[in-house]
């Protein structure tokens, strides 16, 4: 008999649904919230409103896509954490609600472990990583290694003593007038710029361990002594900016992730998360000169979305890994 999961994300500001039927996506649906665009970033209340008003018709979409009807569905997966709390309250009310009223189990999935395990949907047609492998996940709000000796057996090794690579992204981008999301679009100018017209500071931390503040500061300290004396400098350099800044960031990761290498004698290095598909980071980690292995998910599973949470529901549900009801969202929740 088919296993069929419907996995539901809403960690930040996406509302997505997705079933999967043993591990193969019948249908995977996302619902952007284009209104925190006008405020640079994601306004929580906005987000967890919006996740109120969209989680029923992306639900029931995703079932009509998949072809099959709702008394089906074997097990509903559902993130738990981390995120915003109140867009994740959504979620989970809704899912086990839902749960209680098909009478069926509830899977409780941390989103972190899902940007990783994507790699094992059934419909990437890409070769699949052998464990145990080094996971890097990096977002607008996390930017973590982590040893992966199995699928649920995962350990950070390192990670970012202040802000995540994607909200770096996004702040520099701000300085230099950019909208938000800056990230594909400081990625996009790279293309046009020199990356090496400028130099930024790389901050001094531990071997696996990350820091993006200092580079803050000190880039916006420079484009602001430049700007004094050029007033059109940001419109003139743009696209050097970009490229100079994006490199630097690409350095950093590169920088670390062989430490990692060197510290755990793995070879496998799996991404995950939104920033996993910057041009410049597949580049750099795909080089033929690189002597380990990296693998990407495809575009759609880098972003959230419930595709990566119902893997996991199913990779749970054959474990028979259930959850009850009494657990609760948590914004802060460790792999």
């Amino acid at each position: 008999m088919p296993t069929y999961i419907l996995g539901i994300e809403s960690s930040c500001d996406d509302t997505s649904a997705s079933v999967l039927c043993d591990g193969k996506v019948l249908s995977n649906l996302v619902a952007n919230q284009e209104i925190h665009k006008s405020y640079g970033g994601v306004v929580p209340e906005l987000a967890s409103r919006a996740h109120q008003q969209n989680i029923i018709p992306v639900v029931n979409q995703a079932i009509s896509i998949a072809n099959i009807d709702k008394n089906q569905l074997n097990a509903i997966a559902y993130t738990r954490g981390p995120g915003l709390l109140g867009s994740l309250l959504i979620g989970s009310s809704f899912s086990k609600s839902l749960s209680l009223g098909l009478g069926i189990p509830i899977i409780e999935v941390n989103h972190m472990q899902a940007h990783l395990l994507a790699h094992f949907i059934e419909d990437c047609n890409l070769e699949k990583p052998t464990f145990p492998f080094i996971g890097v996940t990096i977002s607008g709000g996390h930017t973590q290694i982590v040893m992966v000796r199995d699928y649920f057996d995962m350990e950070v090794i390192g990670e970012t003593l202040d802000d995540a690579i994607g909200e770096t992204f996004d702040k520099c981008g701000k300085m230099m007038g950019l909208p938000y999301p800056a990230g594909p679009i400081i990625d996009k100018n790279s293309k046009l710029g020199d990356p090496l017209k400028f130099k930024f500071t790389k901050p001094k931390v531990g071997d696996l361990s990350f820091s993006f503040s200092g580079l803050k500061t000190g880039f916006l300290r420079f484009i602001e002594k430049e700007s004094k004396s050029n007033k059109d400098f940001i419109s003139n350099e743009l696209n050097n900016l970009c490229a100079s800044l994006q490199k630097t960031i690409v350095d950093i990761l590169f920088e670390k992730i062989t430490n990692a290498i060197k510290l755990t004698k793995i070879n496998n290095v799996v991404f995950g998360g939104g920033v996993s598909c910057n041009s410049a980071i597949i580049k750099k980690f795909k080089s033929d000169k690189n002597s380990f292995k990296a693998f990407f998910p495809k575009f759609e599973y880098t972003t959230d979305n419930a595709a990566m949470i119902a893997m996991v529901g199913y990779l749970k549900y054959n474990n028979r890994d259930f959850s009850n009801l009494e657990e609760g969202a948590k914004s802060r929740y460790q792999i």
